[in-house]
């Protein structure tokens, strides 16, 4: 069965040694963890960090046998990047899953890395399994970071393909890898909640992707019974700050002037070292309650995620900051005041970190980096005043 999977699948414990000793000899590789780890250092004397970094990885690492122990191993660097780049990360929701059972994760998605990874981490701090990743083949453009997203199980939706039959094969493999993972392998699944990072703050599920889901099963049963066996779970990450924030605006300045947007050789690489490694402020990760009720149409199940996630995004004084001076604000939703919500101190803060980002931004794209922060807040009280957010 697994045959079939082969060309998207995340690799198995017995091919982790492989795998490691081909990442250590990878000179690509090892140049971007020394540009990472001594930025100073890695121009003059990159020749001589390579090897000292393959010798340390190899003591790190080595006698690392399955993919459990090395995400064990990998939390010590996560804890460290959340030190260093958040002001802390909090979660909601997990009891409401059981372990022992698979869900499927469907995520807003902000950020390349980070999403999956903080919803890794809030599981795995949870004594629970983390999720298979899906991973779109457009950031795997060099072989090392293909070795290692796939070490940390991620599987690989094949988006670059052109041709109509190659894709709807291709989505047909993937519809039933996720089927398998959950169904037989009892492994959970990760996924954006639409293709692409949601640029302008306006996190929606597209229910082609949910379609998708239901692809390999159409001939043996229902929409509604599928989905249901799948458990769809909606998860709520909320950054109090993006690090891509001035990339996302000068993105949808340029769409929205010229009409498209082409991106630059390495883009995808920049916006994800900035993720990792840029200021996030305060980080929430909120898991929704497992969707038991499924309708029997692709559209209701995408509004029904919709509600979860933008209800439970969490807001933080940044958000109302942007939202008052949003030019698109809803004058019929009643918004309190930020005195309402914070302290003082709370205030002042985000006060000082807004008017930084605001500066940094050209004022003809300042429109953009606004946009991103105040749609939460509109969708929020959208449905909490009972409309279609």
């Amino acid at each position: 069965m697994m045959d079939e999977f082969e060309a998207i699948r995340p690799y198995a414990d017995a091919e982790v040694p492989a795998v490691m000793a081909r990442l250590f000899a990878d000179r690509e590789f090892l140049e971007i963890l020394a540009r990472f780890r001594f930025p100073r250092l890695a121009g003059s004397l990159g020749w001589l960090l390579k090897p000292l970094i393959a010798r340390r990885l190899h003591g790190e690492f080595a006698g690392i046998h399955s993919v459990d122990t090395l995400q064990e191993r990998i939390e010590f660097y996560l804890d460290r990047t959340i030190e260093r780049a958040t002001d802390g990360i909090t979660y909601s929701g997990l009891d409401q899953l059981k372990p022992g059972s698979a869900y499927l994760f469907l995520a807003n998605h902000r950020d390349i890395v980070m999403d999956p990874a903080f919803v890794n981490y809030a599981v795995f701090q949870a004594r629970m399994r983390t999720p298979r990743i899906a991973i779109g083949d457009n950031l795997l453009q060099r072989p090392f970071v293909s070795d290692l997203m796939r070490l940390n199980k991620s599987f690989i939706v094949r988006r670059s393909l052109t041709g109509r039959r190659e894709k709807l094969a291709a989505y047909q493999v993937l519809s039933a890898y996720i089927n398998h993972s959950i169904r037989n392998d009892g492994e959970s699944v990760w996924i954006a909640q639409a293709e692409g990072r949601a640029k302008d703050g306006d996190d929606r599920t597209d229910s082609a992707i949910l379609k998708m889901l239901h692809m390999s099963r159409k001939d043996e049963e229902s929409f509604a019974e599928t989905l249901t066996a799948l458990r769809p779970t909606p998860v709520s990450i909320s950054y109090e700050y993006d690090p891509c924030d001035q990339a996302k605006a000068r993105e949808l300045y340029i769409r929205a002037t010229t009409g498209s947007y082409t991106k630059a050789p390495g883009e995808d690489d920049t916006s994800i070292a900035l993720g990792i490694t840029g200021y996030k402020g305060r980080v929430h990760i909120s898991f929704g309650r497992p969707i038991e009720e499924i309708p029997d149409d692709a559209k209701q199940l995408a509004a029904a995620v919709d509600r979860q996630i933008l209800g439970s995004y969490r807001l933080f004084p940044v958000h109302y900051l942007a939202y008052r001076i949003w030019d698109e604000r809803d004058p019929q939703l009643a918004i309190p005041s930020l005195a309402e919500l914070f302290s003082e101190e709370e205030i002042a803060r985000a006060e000082a970190e807004w008017s930084k980002r605001l500066a940094a931004c050209p004022s003809v794209q300042q429109p953009y980096l606004i946009q991103q922060y105040a749609n939460p807040v509109r969708n929020r009280y959208r449905l909490e005043s009972g409309l279609e957010p």
